[in-house]
């Protein structure tokens, strides 16, 4: 079984979803069984690379409002992150291009180190103020998890992994998407947004059943004591 996500490294309703869904899993006991696969979705390719621009300044423009009541504006959002244990800084976060950051984790999935590199990429960027479309900082960033970063620097260079990026848009267009977090759980069923828990644990819980997984047996309580073949623990 799997779930595909589609999201964007500058959403932060993305990192929120992430984090729901893997919560749901964990509850479940199907961590091992469901493969979670990242998909790319680029908000705004036209943002500039070499951007310093605020998230504030950033969205008084796109929004038409001041930048205080874009700060307003993102209270409720950091709220709802801190309920699922991430704590946003928007005072410190920056506008960012995120193509380069989307072909670097494509490269980075082909080695086994997507899914970290790209919870290495949400971290940085929503809890660190990390300017995550600059090469030095995405080079930095691949260092954290282990990369090489001569190969890194390498992908960078050119347009390595472009295509998959625009297939995995194609794929959201194909689907209707029109915004992020996008979730579709064993090719069947589709969640839009970052939605209440419950909602990801009915579907997590529907869709394992339908596929006959079980849960992995959990543990509660210490070890107490046993009897073994040879022995018992008087």
């Amino acid at each position: 079984m799997k779930v595909e996500v589609w999201s964007d490294y500058v959403c932060p309703f993305c990192y929120i979803g992430k984090r729901q869904l893997e919560q749901s899993i964990k509850d479940a006991g199907f961590e091992g069984q469901i493969e979670v696969v990242l998909k790319s979705y680029l908000l705004d390719p036209n943002t500039p690379v070499d951007s310093d621009k605020s998230v504030y300044a950033s969205l008084s423009k796109k929004y038409n409002i001041s930048e205080e009541q874009a700060k307003e504006m993102t209270k409720n959002v950091a709220e709802r992150a801190q309920e699922v244990g991430l704590d946003y800084n928007f005072d410190i976060m920056t506008e960012a291009n995120t193509i380069a950051a989307h072909r670097l984790a494509k490269w980075a999935n082909t080695i086994g180190k997507g899914a970290e590199l790209s919870e290495r990429l949400l971290k940085s960027y929503f809890l660190e103020g990390g300017s995550i479309g600059k090469q030095e900082v995405l080079l930095s960033l691949a260092g954290d998890v282990g990369l090489e970063q001569a190969e890194a620097q390498e992908i960078l260079k050119g347009d390595q992994f472009l295509d998959e990026v625009q297939q995995d848009i194609s794929e959201a267009q194909d689907l209707g998407v029109r915004g992020v977090p996008f979730f579709v759980v064993d090719n069947k069923y589709g969640i839009s947004g970052a939605q209440p828990k419950a909602l990801f644990d009915q579907t997590i819980a529907k869709a394992a059943d339908e596929a006959g997984l079980k849960p992995k047996l959990r543990m509660v309580g210490e070890a107490g004591a046993v009897c073994t073949d040879d022995q018992c623990e008087f």
